[in-house]
């Protein structure tokens, strides 16, 4: 039996926010330092009357600008890190999980197209967030996969293999996105093709049924979806 590993959310974020607050510090420094460097040679140039070679100040305008950009990507990169943290806090402590599994569900899913919250929904509904999880009907580890439909992404995938956590994750959530795109962000069709097949889904549809049976139901149970930007399209 998983035993639940407890959490200090409030402490960690604390420490996650100062790792940040030091790297913004840091990054202002640089911006900072970037522009006193270019006002003192401004200055120099000025004190001694050289007139300075618009060639020469291009290149050194655009050194001050490679030196700032560099600053705002270390802050935004820090911004970044910092969601990172507090998310991985945050679902650990929801569903009661490790962080080092919390933080897999999050990465895996974002590089596989699927939000988070979608992510972590699916493995608590599919598994409980068990490793070695195996169902009646020879479905395996945390996104309950068969090994037919996983040979699809990998052909030489085993059942060991598909009990492996990152390798179990991430066919799992690009299965579920490959659903999406058929159904077109249908996420209640999706779900049930995901749990029924896609076979039996397009079945039940062409017979005019509904192919609803709880499933997308339990799984979407308190997800809200994330804001898209307006006029993305997405």
């Amino acid at each position: 039996m998983r035993t639940p590993i407890r959490k200090r959310p409030n402490e960690r974020e604390r420490w996650a926010r100062m790792f940040v607050r030091g790297g913004l510090l840091v990054a202002a420094a640089l911006a900072i330092g970037a522009v006193g460097g270019w006002t003192k040679r401004v200055r120099a140039a000025d004190s001694t009357n050289e007139v300075l070679d618009p060639r020469r100040l291009a290149r050194q305008f655009g050194s001050l600008n490679d030196e700032v950009l560099a600053a705002k990507g270390e802050a935004a990169l820090a911004r970044v890190q910092l969601e990172r943290a507090n998310a991985v806090i945050r679902y650990s402590a929801k569903y009661q999980i490790p962080a080092d599994l919390s933080g897999a569900i999050y990465d895996i899913a974002l590089s596989e197209g699927i939000d988070p919250a979608l992510g972590f929904r699916l493995v608590k509904i599919e598994s409980d967030f068990k490793r070695e999880a195996r169902s009646s009907a020879a479905a395996f580890g945390y996104t309950q996969l068969q090994v037919a439909t996983a040979r699809f992404y990998d052909p030489n995938i085993t059942e060991q293999k598909l009990l492996e956590r990152d390798v179990n994750l991430r066919l799992g959530f690009r299965f579920l996105k490959d659903l999406m795109k058929q159904y077109r962000n249908e996420m209640h069709l999706a779900l049930l093709a995901y749990n029924r097949g896609p076979g039996r889904v397009d079945e039940i549809l062409a017979q005019g049924g509904d192919p609803k049976n709880g499933y997308s139901d339990a799984v979407l149970r308190g997800y809200r979806p994330p804001r898209t930007v307006a006029g993305s399209g997405q």
